[in-house]
């Protein structure tokens, strides 16, 4: 995935109100949308070094985007709105090892009633249903870790997507790992065990677990390697 434009650096001053962050630049200030409505563990202090992007769009109340997040350890993708850009680009290139060659890639498909999974993707008789999730959190060196704050949301992706494969679906998440520092990635039990319980009983029941992480550039944010999962 590549930004649109060229991506302004900044200093962190802080995040509020879960949506908005102020951002130094030079001699002033501005407030940034937040797409991240997660905790962000780790990676809130000030004076940590930040990119983000300028919006063409005169409509926009906020022009600017929080998109990346430099700690000690690593850039930080912090924009859960580009994870299905990354993921998307990713599957059209053949860079998922388990989903190459396909012959249709559907991004945000309805299921049932009330549930829409990121992506169905065709391969000659085979369908799947893939939800992406995007994984900012490392508590520990070179571990990876989600959630970082309790999910329903999360929760009912699971059960929707065991529901999934009873209708003869293959199902996956792909938590992508914003992050070019981690060698593992692990489930926080400790900050949403229902969310790590009910993993648990759907992988029993079929759902495929994928770890990426990313590479970031000036340019943009691609897929890189795949990561173990430390069960």
């Amino acid at each position: 995935m590549n930004f649109k434009n060229k991506l302004i650096s900044g200093l962190l001053i802080k995040r509020y109100k879960r949506f908005f962050a102020d951002i130094k630049i030079k001699n002033k200030i501005v407030t940034a949308h937040c797409p991240n409505t997660g905790s962000m563990i780790g990676l809130l202090n000030e004076g940590n070094k930040v990119w983000i992007s300028k919006s063409d769009n005169p409509n926009r109340k906020l022009k600017y985007t929080l998109e990346i997040i430099k700690t000690s350890k690593s850039k930080v993708g912090v924009n859960t709105l580009s994870s299905n850009k990354i993921v998307h680009h990713a599957l059209k290139n053949n860079l998922i090892h388990e989903f190459r060659d396909l012959s249709e890639i559907k991004p945000e498909t309805k299921f049932g009633k009330n549930s829409r999974f990121d992506f169905l993707i065709k391969k000659k008789k085979d369908k799947a249903f893939i939800e992406v999730k995007n994984v900012t959190l490392s508590r520990k060196n070179n571990v990876a870790e989600f959630p970082d704050a309790i999910t329903a949301r999360g929760l009912k992706h699971i059960n929707e997507l065991v529901k999934a494969s009873k209708k003869n679906y293959k199902i996956y998440i792909l938590y992508l790992i914003q992050r070019d520092d981690c060698k593992s990635f692990k489930i926080a039990s400790d900050i949403d065990p229902f969310y790590a319980n009910a993993l648990t009983k759907a992988v029993k029941k079929k759902l495929n677990i994928l770890c990426y992480d990313c590479k970031f550039s000036l340019k943009g944010i691609k897929l890189n390697n795949k990561i173990n999962l430390k069960t």
